[in-house]
Order: structure tokens, then C-alpha cells, then sequence
């Protein structure tokens, strides 16, 4: 029963951990417009949540040897579910080699912000169908 019921709310609960780890990464390229030689990173969402949920075919990757167990491990190689970052290309290049454009990030920001909304308004219709259907009425 509690398998089926983690199966119901598996694509809400991946959209909102892939939407919040994607506010984080816009929130960090917003926060380092002025950075010299910060690179603007960014994520697919569709590509993430599609490996996320299963659907995408695995590729196999170069891993990392640990020779030493005091070698550190990439960021990330914790979770196999954490989404690829990628580095965005500018349309304009700046002087001091940082790649953040403000208009963009904000605009995606905002996109990300009002998807974010709508996923949790999607689990919690989720729920209150759970709530009803378990109420008898």
C-alpha cells in the first residue's frame, strides 16, 4: 500500500526537489553577476527529471578512482539522482570573463519561482484526492 502511495506522489515530490536544486543554482549565478570569471551554470529540467524518474537510458561515465580514501569526491557523487550542471553560453561576453547576464537569470528565475507554485499546487491536489478517497465521502 505504502509502495503505491510513494509511486503516486514520486513526480510531484522529483519536480520539487529538481525546481528547488535549479532555484538554488540561478540564485548563486544572480549572486555572482559581478564575480570576475564566474561561469553561469544552469540545468535541463525536462533531461533531469526524465533520469530522475527513470525514463532516461543510462549512459555509462567515466567515474573517478579513489586511490586514497583521504581523496575528496566531486560534488554530487553522493546522489546519482543530482542533475547534470552544465555552464551556459552568453550571448554577449563580458570584459572581466563573467558569463552571467542579469536579464536572463532573473527572467529564468521567475519561470522557475511560478513552476516551483505550481508543483506544489499539483501535490497538494494530490493529497486532498488521497484525503478524500480515504474519508469515504
Amino acid at each position: 500500500m505504502l509502495g503505491r502511495i510513494d509511486d503516486y506522489f514520486k513526480p510531484q515530490e522529483t519536480a520539487l526537489r529538481l525546481r528547488s536544486e535549479r532555484q538554488q543554482v540561478l540564485a548563486a549565478n544572480i549572486a555572482n553577476v559581478d564575480t570576475p570569471n564566474y561561469k553561469a551554470r544552469d540545468f535541463d529540467f525536462g533531461a533531469a527529471f526524465k533520469a530522475a524518474m527513470g525514463n532516461a537510458q543510462q549512459v555509462p561515465s567515466a567515474a573517478m578512482v579513489q586511490t586514497d580514501p583521504r581523496h575528496l569526491q566531486p560534488a554530487g557523487a553522493s546522489d546519482p539522482l543530482a542533475p547534470q550542471l552544465g555552464y551556459r553560453v552568453p550571448a554577449q561576453g563580458a570584459i572581466d570573463g563573467n558569463t552571467v547576464e542579469m536579464d536572463n537569470e532573473m527572467s529564468q528565475f521567475a519561470d522557475n519561482t511560478l513552476r516551483y507554485q505550481a508543483a506544489l499546487t499539483f501535490m497538494q491536489s494530490r493529497i486532498s484526492s488521497i484525503k478524500t478517497a480515504l474519508s469515504n465521502q
